[in-house]
């Protein structure tokens, strides 16, 4: 069947990232070590309930002073959080072929306020070539559940049926296969691509 709306994840097939990149250049604008990052950010469960949306950036800013016992420049944490990021060129040339072909494109990530808004700022082909962003912090879900990929489907106009996704997370895929997308685990920019051709799109790649 040929998908009529195409979500694409962010984090590691778009966008590459680092989480050590991530601690290590937090515990230096915080002057702590990054064990002590890791441990009040991602082992804490602080990070997923950020990107649930279940905190604003100030609540994450302040939960992290306390656990960390730290008075970092908010600013310079949040940079330093966010600059480790980088473009992963085949799926940006992918991504680039859909959308002259007239494709809907969208995007369908957890992340949270901060990630977003330097991704947003940084790489413009995020808002020039997608037309919709189901992003977790924004709908209050984070995949896998049934919830974010309801609210994507409502978001993009079209039944979870006629939906395409791609995501590097196998346990995401399933749960987009749940709601009724046809998901594929995320290999390669050329595996996306034979994909897509395997469905009937027709495009240059």
């Amino acid at each position: 069947m040929t998908p009529k709306f195409l979500y694409f994840d962010l984090g590691r097939v778009l966008l590459d990232f680092s989480v050590d990149r991530m601690t290590c250049q937090m515990g230096l604008a915080a002057g702590v070590p990054a064990d002590a990052v890791k441990e009040a950010v991602f082992d804490s469960g602080l990070h997923t309930r950020y990107e649930a949306g279940q905190l604003s950036s100030e609540e994450f800013y302040e939960e992290f002073c306390q656990a960390t016992a730290s008075h970092p420049n908010r600013a310079a944490l949040e940079e330093a959080a966010s600059d480790i990021f980088e473009i992963n060129t085949p799926m940006l040339a992918l991504v680039a072929q859909l959308a002259a072909a007239r494709y809907p494109l969208g995007l369908l990530s957890n992340t949270c306020e901060s990630h977003w808004t330097y991704c947003h700022r940084r790489y413009r082909f995020l808002s020039d070539l997608f037309r919709i962003t189901a992003l977790s912090y924004e709908i209050g879900a984070i995949k896998p559940s049934l919830a974010i990929f309801e609210a994507a489907a409502r978001l993009a106009g079209h039944s979870p049926e006629d939906i395409f996704f791609v995501d590097d997370i196998a346990g995401h895929v399933a749960g987009a296969r749940t709601a009724g997308y046809d998901a594929v685990v995320y290999h390669s920019a050329r595996q996306v691509a034979d994909a897509l051709h395997d469905r009937g799109l027709a495009f240059n790649y």
